[in-house]
């Protein structure tokens, strides 16, 4: 497995988002411990999760503590970077809601580490910007639980340069990550990678597929995708990840999976090597 940065830690060039093993369509546990345990044996040392990533009002964590479960039942497992977030909920009937506050952030955080049972998080993320609590107050409560050793890395997500700028400012050049959405659909983010690469911070782009209904239709909705995969003899998707990857070396994409066949064949992105004429003709899509 080829490895990237995330801080000073180094992890596998892809990770496994684990947001379909937890959310409205998910497999049975059985499935999705098998999903992890295939990404971990494929080498997977960095595994995305929520808060937020679960179904019902009842089980707020619910993708957490299946992750928690896999690693502790896997040879493999004290050796993954679990990197989680803070700030968005689900209140159980299928919408999201957003609290920035510090005073959620703080306790949410707290949640979370005893769900993963662990001393300290390795990556916590703001969530996503809530517009009714100053910025700065959020990650603020962010830059607190870092000094308090709560967590070990600090990053953020759903930011735009601006606040990119403003979070590594209030964490004292501190920020870690930045995880937006980007894919061959979703091109807006380009700024904020950019921006990533020159600061030399980790960029994650989530739903790197196209989201979890449109992963599978990846090829037939952009055909320079299919033409770059018959050619190597490998999947559109694994196609886009390359792609990601050769963009910057501080791109880490986090496939989300929920079938051990399908984090295995993302990860065979890690291998294919796209000529400059492909990359040109998918960045032009």
């Amino acid at each position: 497995m080829h490895t990237r940065r995330i801080g000073d830690v180094e992890v596998s060039a892809i990770g496994l988002g684990g947001m379909p093993m937890s959310i409205e369509g998910r497999p049975d546990e059985a499935r999705s411990l098998a999903t992890i345990h295939a990404a971990l044996d494929a080498g997977v040392t960095l595994i995305d999760t929520a808060d937020a990533y679960h179904r019902d009002a009842h089980e707020v964590g619910h993708n957490e503590t299946l992750i928690a479960k896999a690693l502790a039942s896997h040879d493999l497992g004290k050796d993954v970077l679990v990197a989680t977030k803070g700030g968005h909920l689900r209140p159980g009937d299928g919408s999201w809601t957003l609290d920035g506050s510090p005073r959620h952030l703080k306790e949410a955080c707290e949640a979370s580490l005893r769900r993963l049972g662990v001393e300290a998080i390795g990556l916590y993320q703001f969530h996503r910007p809530d517009p009714r609590v100053p910025y700065a107050e959020s990650v603020g409560a962010i830059r607190d639980l870092l000094d308090e050793g709560k967590i070990l890395m600090a990053g953020i997500s759903n930011a735009n340069p601006e606040r990119i700028g403003q979070a590594n400012e209030i964490l004292g050049g501190r920020l870690v990550s930045v995880q937006n959405q980007f894919s061959p659909a979703f091109r807006s983010s380009e700024p904020e990678l950019r921006l990533c690469d020159e600061l030399g911070i980790a960029f994650l782009p989530w739903s790197p597929l196209g989201g979890i209904s449109r992963a599978g239709e990846l090829g037939s909705a952009y055909a320079p995708f299919a033409r770059v995969a018959e050619a190597h003899g490998v999947s559109p998707q694994q196609v886009c990840l390359a792609w990601m990857l050769a963009k910057s070396p501080v791109v880490v994409p986090i496939p989300g999976s929920s079938r051990p066949e399908t984090i295995r064949d993302s990860l065979g992105a890690v291998d294919l090597v796209l000529t400059a004429e492909e990359i040109a003709e998918l960045d032009a899509v």
